[in-house]
């Protein structure tokens, strides 16, 4: 199978990532069948996707009939089975429960065509767990979109243990081939199937990082997005922990603590907040308020001077090295472009760093790694020996 043979895509779960992923693959001329497991959740799935379009008819960005072509080629359904009949592909956008996935993948791989290929949207968990639930896990593979994928380029193209290379090819392909309001989609090859992938794995340091900050009292998080966004960012790190929702990073911490280190385990301040049920943007309060939903209000004037984004960067590099050690990329390069890809930064960890010298940047996560107790930011052998190639 070539990926210009995919017709008919069925996306599972119609949420934020659902129905983003829907909306870019219906763009593309692809047949797309929308399941949730309520008719609401479909609706609202489609009625969102509406809108997205009809604002882009408003800006004469696209015609009213291109919009209603592509909005009825978007089918819901409520009955898996009947989402999953004669289509070519899936992408699974389901919560990230594991056990859920799995089940998901079991009754896809019963009622899917033999042909069809069944990817994960996951941000982070086991490729090939999923796979496991099959007869196929030949044609199991992570397709990893960022949120928002109207907006966001970078999609992580993840290789499970038996995925095939027909399979990753098609799906680098299908990818390629599809664009957003912005542009082009932008697959990245990760070629082992570790936790966090690529993006979300080199972040993970910077996410204990802040968390530590944070919870020692070290950092004031609106200082701190200040200095980042006065640095050209459209969103400060915590801002952006809220923006996903503070339940979200709390289960990526957690799989991390479980498939990384125990350094990873969600902090005092983190479950504070859950406990309370101020999850962020979502439910109107997490780290900041969000009136209406609305964005909060960032007082650039409190930027704080000793916050050095370059610590966030240094971390960023360390954790590439163990990607590249541990054959997930090939290249720092590949690195890089799933980082700018991935965040909309001009440019990577890597190529931010590289005019430090290596050595520096090792002597740097080694002082972060005293200062704040964490063994997971000591500096790798590769780091150390500055043997990377840019």
């Amino acid at each position: 199978m070539e990926a210009q043979d995919i017709k008919t895509i069925a996306i599972v779960g119609a949420g934020d990532m659902g129905h983003g992923i829907a909306e870019v693959c219906a763009m593309a001329g692809l047949k797309v069948n929308l399941y949730d497991i309520k008719q609401e959740f479909v609706d609202k799935g489609r009625n969102k996707i509406k809108e997205s379009l009809e604002k882009q008819v408003a800006k004469q960005k696209m015609t009213a009939e291109n919009c209603s072509k592509i909005i009825n080629s978007i089918q819901g359904f409520t009955v898996l089975k009947d989402a999953l009949k004669n289509v070519d592909y899936m992408i699974e956008a389901a919560p990230e429960i594991l056990d859920l996935k799995i089940k998901i993948f079991k009754e896809a791989d019963e009622n899917a065509p033999q042909h069809a290929i069944l990817a994960t949207n996951t941000s982070n968990m086991s490729i090939t767990m999923m796979a496991e639930a099959t007869l196929r896990p030949d044609k199991v593979i992570g397709v990893h979109f960022f949120n928002p994928p109207v907006m966001m380029f970078l999609v992580e193209v993840i290789r499970g243990e038996k995925t095939s290379a027909e399979t990753m090819n098609v799906s680098y392909d299908l990818i390629k081939s599809m664009k957003n309001f912005r542009g082009a989609m932008v697959p990245v090859r990760v070629e082992k199937d570790v936790p966090g992938f690529i993006f979300n794995r080199i972040n993970a340091p910077v996410g204990l990082y802040l968390d530590m900050l944070l919870e020692k009292g070290l950092a004031n998080p609106e200082a701190v997005d200040a200095k980042i966004r006065s640095l050209g960012a459209p969103m400060g790190p915590y801002e952006t922990m809220d923006f996903a929702g503070l339940d979200v990073y709390c289960h990526g911490t957690e799989y991390f603590a479980k498939t990384l280190s125990p350094e990873f385990q969600p902090s005092g301040w983190l479950k504070k907040m859950i406990a309370e049920g101020n999850l962020g943007k979502k439910t109107g309060k997490g780290i900041y308020t969000w009136p209406g939903g609305a964005r909060p209000a960032i007082d650039m004037s409190k930027a704080d001077p000793n916050f050095d984004f370059m610590d966030i960067v240094c971390l960023q590099v360390n954790e590439g090295t163990r990607l590249l050690d541990d054959a997930v990329t090939n290249s720092a390069a590949e690195i890089d472009k799933a980082m700018v890809n991935g965040s909309g930064s001009p440019f990577g960890p890597f190529a931010l760093a590289k005019g430090m010298g290596w050595p520096k940047v090792a002597e740097r996560c080694e002082a972060i790694a005293k200062r704040l107790g964490v063994q997971w930011f000591i500096p790798t052998d590769t780091l150390k020996k500055g043997n990377i190639q840019i």
